[in-house]
């Protein structure tokens, strides 16, 4: 990774950050030779990342010829705008995030109590509580769509929050973001280590 002092290595904020995207992008190498990337929901379940899908089309296509798959998640977070930096603005020009990818395995998860267990999961996550009514094998949805593993071999990870800036326009930067006042300007500023109410 060039800028390493972005890089996240703790497993639990790898965690958290797969807990809070609700979209993956899952690639698979194509039959025509060029990547196939397509958006999913997901949930990162005892390790392994799983999503459903129907049937048939490409992607499962491309997973039977092909297992090795990557896996990508990203939270945006402030964007900044020319108005940060007046007289380099072009240059400051920048997108704050979290992200993850994830190199592995993908499969079909063929067992009915395994399938059920991770398309309920997937619920969960996804409604915000585990109240909803549980997926089982006899209804008709259950039937109607597979569930895809991704078993990870390596997993990275980055938080770009402007580590690699000087102590100096990472506050000022702070500080435009609390008076900017824009949606996800607060959980930025958090995210960058500081205390809204003490800037």
């Amino acid at each position: 990774m060039r800028r390493n002092k972005c890089e996240i290595t703790d497993l639990k904020e790898i965690e958290r950050i797969l807990g809070s995207a609700t979209i993956g992008r899952f690639a698979t190498q194509g039959s025509d030779g060029y990547p196939y990337i397509t958006p999913v929901n997901f949930v990162f379940h005892r390790g392994n990342i799983y999503f459903h899908s129907a049937p048939t089309g490409e992607k499962l296509d491309n997973i039977s010829k092909n297992p090795n798959v990557c896996f990508e998640v990203d939270i945006p977070l402030a964007y900044i705008d020319s108005g940060f930096d007046q007289d380099h603005r072009i240059c400051q020009l920048h997108q704050l995030y979290h992200c993850v990818i994830i190199r592995g395995k993908a499969s079909l998860v063929l067992v009915e109590s395994l399938k059920a267990q991770y398309l309920n999961a997937l619920v969960s996550k996804h409604e915000g509580h585990s109240g909803h009514d549980q997926v089982n094998k006899e209804m008709k949805a259950f039937k109607a769509c597979v569930v895809v593993q991704i078993e990870p071999v390596s997993i990275s990870a980055k938080s770009d929050l402007w580590q690699y800036k000087t102590c100096e326009i990472r506050t000022g930067l702070a500080q435009y973001l609390k008076d900017r006042k824009q949606p996800g300007d607060l959980e930025t500023i958090e995210s960058m280590g500081f205390n809204p109410e003490e800037i």
